[in-house]
């Protein structure tokens, strides 16, 4: 019982520091409030909402760390506190959200959860119109998710004991190097390369003309691989209203989440004048490849629906350069999008202009995701190329002698059977999770099974395009709601640390 509550208190204890961090951090929109104060929608009552919702935080923040002591974290003490810091840290930050905007509470914190996970699924319309230091806080909540929020907390503490445990419970569980010796110098170099490349964003974005605002909020989002838009219609919206860069635009922001689907520790070594890291290793490879593949099959196909290669291949007309422009921009566009659990799009993935395979072929990316150590969700890669090998393997043992060597080789290391059989039993997680959630959307909405499995692949593999449509999201069954909540945040913290919270011992509590 004695160590139970020490385990809880201890928990609080740090939730406590992490709301006060917060509550500090919720200020920060009010800088946007008082630029727009009287325009946009902004001025009393979004500054309120922010005042009162860092009221909360700070004082709750502080209420937890005086009341509560601090222990040396274990790993399961440390997995507790990340789930609960998550489900803590979207309600208070949905609390503007229900306070400045007509959403009701549950909508709110689905918004937030959505943003701190980068998932990126949005149930809110009307964002052309919406205060502005509301959509910067969207924005926000996805660039301080994009890393982790814990991380980005023990970058400003440096003094949490165990913090090693805190950063493996909120990080990806799989074996990586460091950049740098030390945790503390590792986040620094990572937050720091973080910041650096969205600042590079927004200054990019603001040179090719996109207005300052919007180049901030994309920056924000893009870097995060979240996708939160200022605009209802995403990326299309500046080739709607006919902006003269959009085409530069899109490449621009298509390059910018690739960059956050990758590994920083590439990012580290190509600083570092270490260009193999482009290709020394399996994940950055098969990374590579499936970039490749998956945006070829469906320009392919793009260009078959459109007719362009039948009149290649039966009347040797030449392709029209605009059309396959067109075509490669969007199909590489969405790939990278997808792939990256990043919710922007210039075409909505269950629209007429992609055909069935590309369809199917979005629910794959949904699941594989991005790298290990990189801002992306989804299984990973790195995971996704470890259990092909094992594949490989098994065929191999069937084919040759029982004594043969059969151990797993990646990247001239052998991998425990241990690391083989978390990745396994991970997997077979995911796809149970995978079915319950689709199951569930099936049984209290109207979409049919293919709408229904992709609300639950979007929340899960932490990306926002679906074949539901946000109408039908906004109005979509509370319980719904919260299966994909729950999916949000076990996708983002590779559901360990989420199912620890339903464990009684694992709080040690008889």
């Amino acid at each position: 019982m004695r160590n139970g509550f020490r385990r809880i208190s201890c928990i609080f204890h740090y939730i406590g520091n992490l709301l006060e961090i917060l509550g500090l951090i919720l200020l920060f929109p009010l800088i946007v409030v008082l630029i727009y104060w009287g325009r946009m929608g902004d001025g009393w009552v979004t500054a309120t909402a922010f005042v009162i919702a860092a009221l909360i935080s700070f004082s709750l923040g502080m209420i937890l760390r005086h009341v509560f002591k601090p222990e040396v974290l274990d790993t399961t003490g440390s997995m507790l506190i990340c789930a609960l810091s998550w489900l803590v840290v979207s309600a208070i930050g949905a609390l503007p959200f229900a306070i400045a905007t007509p959403s009701n509470y549950l909508n709110a914190y689905f918004e937030a959860m959505s943003g701190f996970t980068t998932t990126g699924i949005t149930i809110f319309s009307g964002l052309d119109n919406m205060p502005r230091s509301i959509l910067f806080w969207r924005a926000l909540t996805q660039w301080l998710g994009g890393i982790g929020i814990l991380s980005f907390f023990l970058v400003l503490t440096f003094q949490a004991s165990g913090a090693h445990h805190i950063f493996g419970a909120e990080g990806h569980k799989i074996s990586s190097r460091r950049p740098a010796p030390g945790l503390f110098h590792t986040l620094r170099i990572i937050w720091a390369i973080y910041a650096g490349l969205t600042l590079l964003a927004a200054a990019v974005l603001a040179v090719e003309r996109m207005p300052v605002f919007d180049a901030v909020c994309h920056a924000l989002t893009a870097v995060a691989t979240g996708g939160f838009s200022p605009h209802d219609s995403s990326i299309e919206f500046y080739r709607l209203t006919g902006h003269p860069n959009y085409r530069l635009i899109e490449y621009t922001l298509a390059f910018i989440m690739m960059l956050g689907g990758i590994n920083f520790l590439v990012h580290y070594r190509l600083l570092t004048r270490d260009f193999k890291a482009l290709w020394d290793n399996i994940e950055i490879r098969y990374w590579w490849r499936l970039i490749a593949v998956f945006t070829t099959v469906i320009l392919i196909e793009r260009l078959y629906k459109t007719g362009a290669l039948e009149a290649l291949f039966r009347r040797g007309t030449a392709i029209d350069l605009g059309e396959f422009e067109r075509s490669f921009r969007h199909s590489i566009f969405q790939v990278i999008s997808i792939l990256t659990t990043s919710g922007f799009a210039t075409k909505n993935i269950g629209s007429d202009f992609f055909g069935v395979a590309a369809k199917q072929l979005f629910l794959v990316m949904m699941v594989i995701g991005g790298c290990v150590g990189s801002t992306a969700g989804g299984f990973k890669v790195l995971r996704i190329a470890i259990l092909n090998r094992l594949m490989f393997r098994e065929l191999f043992k069937l084919r040759t002698s029982s004594k043969a060597s059969t151990d797993l080789i990646i990247d001239r290391k052998i991998l425990p059977e241990g690391e083989v059989h978390r990745i396994a039993a991970l997997f077979f997680t995911w796809m149970v999770l995978l079915l319950v959630g689709g199951v569930i959307t099936a049984l209290f909405s109207n979409q049919g099974p293919w709408k229904s499995f992709s609300g639950m692949f979007s929340a899960m593999g932490n990306i926002g395009p679906c074949y539901i449509s946000r109408q039908d999201m906004m109005d979509i069954h509370p319980v719904v709601k919260l299966t994909y909540i729950f999916g949000m945040l076990a996708g983002r913290l590779e559901i360990l640390p989420v199912l620890l919270l339903f464990s009684r011992k694992a709080w040690r509590i008889s």
